[in-house]
């Protein structure tokens, strides 16, 4: 592919993205700067650049771009933040919050995932993500409390270890509902004596498993 074609093809992507409503310029920035074909290996790498998800290993998909981009504006991280990505997949969620924030965790249930979206962050040399193989369904207290939680499998609810580990005047974006049907989501903002709840669109993510995965 040569420098135009490829300049022409970032054209395109990011008209998609402002086309689906995505006007946040450091979020535009960040899925400029973070090539999604990285991502993306054997028959599905011709697609990388179409807004669509993709299957990957372990039974998971990688986000279209344009849901990745809006969950990430939703979230309204800050340079200071500390996030918390429940999810890891393929790695590219994680890594566009790397260009947004201070530090992210990430965490998934395939060892597998873990340690190919690890190898594609050094060869990235994003030095401010770290990918843990862990159960995201209890989150990483540890690490607790987080500015921001990005959930990228849907949950019949907001899990409760999830919230308890966001500060006061944290977000979390989390997809709500059953896996065989339209799911919300939702942006859970937490106040110094509840939680309020927004509705921001239809989605579709695969459901949020407890447990290790068996790989």
């Amino acid at each position: 592919m040569t420098g135009e074609d490829s300049s022409e093809r970032k054209m395109q992507f990011l008209y998609t993205l402002r086309s689906k409503g995505v006007t946040d310029a450091r979020v535009l920035d960040a899925m400029e700067r973070i090539d999604r074909g990285v991502f993306i290996r054997g028959h599905f790498a011709p697609r990388a650049y179409e807004d669509m998800p993709l299957p990957i290993a372990c039974g998971q998909t990688i986000s279209q771009p344009s849901v990745v981009a809006l969950m990430t504006q939703a979230l309204n991280v800050q340079p200071r933040d500390k996030v918390l990505e429940v999810g890891t997949g393929s790695g590219y969620q994680a890594a566009i919050l790397s260009r947004l924030a201070r530090r992210v965790y990430t965490v998934e249930r395939h060892r597998r995932l873990v340690n190919e979206a690890q190898k594609r962050f050094e060869a990235l040399g994003l030095t401010n993500v770290t990918a843990l193989a862990a159960d995201g369904s209890f989150g990483l207290p540890e690490q607790a409390p987080f500015d921001r939680i990005l959930v990228t499998a849907a949950a019949e609810d907001p899990p409760g270890p999830l919230l308890a580990q966001l500060r006061v005047g944290g977000i979390m974006i989390v997809p709500v509902g059953q896996s065989d049907t339209v799911q919300r989501l939702i942006k859970v903002t937490r106040g110094e004596t509840g939680f309020d709840y927004d509705e921001l669109r239809e989605v579709r993510f695969v459901p949020l498993v407890e447990g290790l995965g068996n790989d």
